[in-house]
């Protein structure tokens, strides 16, 4: 059919109008996390990355909102999710840390019609509370429990799981899961409960878990909340003449742990994925808000996976590539 000028005119125009519908409905989203300088976050922040991709491919923007320390964690947390909403996010992916702090924050965001996703920190049961699309992360509880049965299954008998941010809603059910765990296997787990200040700070963490292991000779298992405290629990444990008699596991990955578990002075590490937590939040919400699609899997759990001597070379694969 041959389209005179008019009829070209109205197709255009047709055109041009469904071009400004897609880029109205264009995805804005903020991620709210921690520091991206932090081994674990920066893994996070490769998967915002890889994410942004789609997003800027369907005419969207992802902003990565990130605390500066964690003193004030689930406050700070809160005043990024307002700031989000202040620049007129369309979606907000969010970490659920402090509930107690961050739950009215978050009901306001979906009061005004931002669409949320719970990453990192929370559960099913917490994004239906609150009216969020869904969770996608680890359920720190069942990572937690894995960790214990396997520090009972290899032979501990009293470990301690060292807290380095109390209070916060993934860390206690990390250190709960772990003491649930090994308990069920015999042994028995006690917290070990540091200030927030202490976060980061190797030389407290080391010397706290020190003091601890010679005050009690009878805890042979330690587990780290963090990758970067595994760090601190190394240098403690081996500061304390334990290394050798004294197992040592940790929560998520870094390079140096890693080198731990391969030249056999670490255990294991429980993995999480956080870059598979932030691509798959950030896509999916970008995809509901710009498609209208919604995941019927509800949480979207990305872990946990031990990694030990059985599993060690394969996850360096992945390490080379920035993705673990």
């Amino acid at each position: 059919m041959k389209l005179t000028g008019t009829r070209l005119r109205v197709l255009l125009a047709g055109v041009a109008l469904a071009a400004s519908s897609v880029t109205a409905i264009a995805a804005d989203i903020a991620v709210v996390g921690g520091r991206a300088d932090e081994e674990f976050w920066n893994r996070v922040k490769k998967g915002i990355d890889d994410a942004r991709l789609m997003v800027e491919a369907n005419g969207g923007t992802v902003n990565y909102l990130q605390l500066q320390s964690y003193d004030n964690l689930g406050p700070d947390a809160a005043q990024l999710i307002r700031t989000a909403i202040s620049q007129g996010a369309d979606g907000i992916v969010v970490p659920n840390w402090v509930p107690e702090a961050e739950d009215d924050a978050i009901k306001s965001a979906i009061d005004q019609g931002v669409a949320v996703i719970l990453m990192n920190a929370g559960n099913k049961e917490k994004a239906d509370e609150l009216g969020a699309l869904n969770y996608v992360g680890s359920d720190e509880y069942v990572a937690g429990h894995a960790g214990g049965q396997y520090f009972a299954e290899h032979g501990a008998k009293n470990i301690i799981c060292v807290n380095t941010v109390p209070g916060a809603a993934n860390q206690e059910a990390r250190c709960k899961g772990a003491i649930d765990g090994i308990t069920e296997g015999g042994g028995a787990g006690t917290q070990l409960p540091l200030p927030a200040s202490s976060f980061g700070d190797q030389t407290a963490i080391a010397e706290a878990i020190k003091a601890t292991l010679l005050q009690d000779g009878s805890i042979d298992g330690v587990i780290n909340v963090s990758a970067t405290d595994a760090d601190a629990g190394a240098s403690g444990i081996m500061q304390a003449g334990k290394q050798g008699t004294v197992m040592h596991g940790t929560f998520d990955l870094n390079g140096a742990g890693l080198k731990r578990i391969q030249d056999g002075t670490q255990a294991f590490a429980i993995d999480q994925q956080p870059y598979l937590q932030s691509l798959l939040a950030v896509q999916l919400l970008a995809s509901h808000i710009d498609f209208g699609t919604k995941l019927p899997t509800s949480p979207v759990l990305t872990g946990p996976g031990i990694v030990d001597a059985s599993n060690i070379e394969s996850t360096l694969e992945g390490v080379e590539k920035g993705a673990r």
